[in-house]
């Protein structure tokens, strides 16, 4: 008889506690390979495809796309041991022919107790054919009657008891339907009994439009009824809103900002910076073949050189221990504009690379960034970032620091200047430099002292030769 295991969403890494689910890659009823990517979800840092570490058949699904599941909560069950006709596998027809093989994929059983298996773990191979596994029909009164449709059931909610109605879920007044964390959530966050609703979903299910529904049958309620004699008079109906929730990306960077904005205590200094040099330089080194080299990656060349000599920005706060540490790595991150929002990929150990490496990696992070394929290591652990905002068409800002790092050099747009060039009025590449840095770290002589090297690297880059 088949062993049904259920498969929970395993920690994805870096301490994150939920994950959205974006879409589902297998149905109940097909066959997975072991490692086989059963769902696609969206963290606070990137989209990640989940493998199952079981091979088996799929007999259920626990989360609707768009639905928010903890680190730990079920994803899906898997019935190993058997195959897409029912039969065990091993029994010599069918899939699972070698009774020593796994009967959905073909492969060696997975050893207990391995746990769950992460994108880019454990061993892999072709997924196998998903096939559906059709329900008997039962026999009533010598007529074969319709299965019942297999139903998702929702994650975060407990299962019902065997007296208790199919899709919903015991409560001290009467079952309630079992509705996604999403919607209780809504009607958790204003109040709204769930039990007074009739859900006008399946076998009775809340949706999400229920709840708005009432929600503002019970606005229209509380305003007053203008047609009465005596009544006061109504205010103007308020505009039309739209609520975007805080959540994947898009609230992790709210956190993220709102505890740098709370903990640290930032200050800004910047300067004006004759980029003419720089430009030509770049001209000249990709004029001479190879691999071209881009702005930002010499910006970095810069930042890293000046970090050698003013250690104190690549640090961060250790506020329990009331220690500052200080980091002999330089772990450059750089802030990527997406349609997902903004991220900060980290460029490891920025330090060792020259320019043209500095240019092929910024490439192919952007890229990733770009569709999303980021993983939580490509997006954590640095130590100090660039931030490139001048590709906004603009000449300032004052950054807020990327916690937990200490300090922030922000780059605006390059752009023709009026500017006093050895004695003269001439026309130049004029930059806007700022550094943003946590006074705890340093004091203004130590920022000041930084930036400056960077605004005179930019302004004639041999100063780098006395660093290479």
């Amino acid at each position: 008889m088949a062993q049904v295991l259920e498969f929970k969403l395993p920690d994805l890494g870096e301490g994150l506690t939920e994950a959205e689910i974006v879409r589902w890659l297998v149905e109940v009823g097909d066959v997975v390979a072991v490692d086989q990517p059963v769902v696609e979800v969206e963290t606070a840092k990137a989209m990640v495809e989940v493998p199952c570490p079981y091979g088996g058949v799929v007999t259920a699904r626990f989360g609707a796309e768009g639905s928010e599941l903890p680190v730990g909560a079920p994803l899906l069950t898997v019935a190993v041991g058997e195959t897409a006709d029912g039969r065990p596998a091993g029994d010599g027809s069918g899939a699972g022919t070698d009774g020593a093989k796994d009967g959905a994929s073909g492969r060696e059983p997975a050893a207990e107790g391995s746990g769950n298996v992460l994108v880019g773990y454990g061993t892999s191979e072709a997924p196998a054919r998903r096939r559906r596994v059709r329900p008997t029909a039962p026999v009533v009164n010598g007529r074969p009657r319709a299965p019942e449709p297999v139903r998702e059931t929702r994650a975060d909610t407990p299962q019902a008891a065997p007296s208790t109605p199919a899709g919903r879920a015991a409560s001290a007044d009467g079952p309630v339907p079992v509705i996604s964390p999403l919607v209780r959530r809504l009607a958790r966050q204003n109040g709204l009994d769930l039990r007074k609703l009739t859900g006008s979903g399946p076998d009775g299910l809340i949706l999400r439009a229920d709840v708005e529904h009432a929600l503002r049958a019970a606005g229209t309620q509380d305003r007053p009824d203008t047609t009465k004699a005596g009544a006061a008079p109504a205010t103007a109906a308020p505009a039309s809103v739209t609520r975007v929730p805080l959540k994947g990306i898009r609230g992790a960077v709210a956190d993220k900002l709102s505890r740098s904005r709370t903990e640290i205590p930032d200050a800004t200094c910047w300067v004006d910076a004759d980029a003419t040099e720089l430009m030509r330089t770049r001209a000249a080194m990709n004029a001479a073949g190879g691999p071209k080299i881009s702005v930002l990656a010499l910006l970095a060349r810069i930042c890293t050189a000046a970090l050698a000599r003013f250690p104190e920005l690549n640090s961060s706060v250790d506020t329990e221990a009331r220690e500052i540490v200080r980091y002999a790595d330089v772990h450059l991150g750089f802030a990527a504009q997406t349609e997902r929002g903004l991220v900060v990929p980290v460029v490891r150990d920025a330090h060792t690379r020259d320019a043209e490496s500095l240019t092929a990696e910024f490439a192919r992070l952007t890229e990733a960034a770009r569709e999303g394929t980021l993983t939580p290591a490509q997006l954590t652990g640095g130590t100090f970032t660039l931030n490139n905002y001048g590709v906004f068409g603009v000449d300032g800002s004052t950054p807020i620091i990327n916690h937990p790092e200490a300090a922030m050099l922000g780059v605006g747009r390059i752009v023709p200047k009026p500017w006093v060039h050895e004695g003269e009025l001439a026309v130049r590449q004029v930059v806007q430099l700022s550094l943003t840095f946590d006074h705890r770290v340093c004091d203004g002589g130590t920022a000041g002292g930084f930036l400056r090297y960077v605004a005179d690297c930019v302004e004639q880059p041999a100063v780098l030769l006395r660093t290479l």
